[in-house]
């Protein structure tokens, strides 16, 4: 039911085909797990199809090796009219262990849209713990942060004159 499952955890083993030319997971694989919790996280709370709209502040913390147990942890941290802000944290580790280290971090907005895919409005999160209100608040304080470099972006893209 829309409103109610605000995170979830996707959980699997790297594989070799994950790779890249260093011995390391790739960072694109990455990525698109990272794409994969957002859209089921956002899935989950508004109950929607929903598309990816900015996947921003990605850091790459720690190599993932293949064989490890990878865990992708979305959360809703914040919604608007028709956007969910989800915090994502990768988290990797020997699968014989408990230990799981922070790998990656990062922030992305996903949109729900309807049957024509127009935005289409989601349950409204309410922070309730204080943890909640900090994140609230961070998420808020990057909306504004995006909408400058978005206005530089603009300006430079204007000097190159393209």
């Amino acid at each position: 039911m829309a409103g109610e499952q605000r995170d979830l955890t996707l959980r699997f083993l790297a594989e070799p085909a994950d790779v890249n030319f260093g011995g390391k997971v790739h960072g694109g694989a990455v990525m698109k797990w990272i794409d994969l919790a957002a859209y089921a996280c956002a899935a989950g709370w508004s109950g929607k199809y929903c598309i990816t709209a900015y996947a921003g502040g990605i850091r790459f913390v720690r190599p993932i090796l293949v064989g490890n147990l990878v865990e992708v942890r979305a959360r809703v941290i914040y919604t608007g009219r028709t956007s969910m802000h989800l915090a994502l944290d990768v988290m990797a580790g020997d699968p014989k262990l408990s230990e799981r280290h922070l790998t990656t971090h990062c922030i992305v907005i996903m949109v729900a849209v309807d049957e024509e895919g127009k935005p289409s409005a989601v349950p409204e999160w309410i922070p309730q713990t204080d943890e909640d209100k900090y994140l609230r608040e961070s998420a808020l304080k990057l909306v504004q942060m995006r909408e400058k470099i978005g206005d530089e972006m603009a300006a430079h893209i204007k000097h190159l004159g393209l």
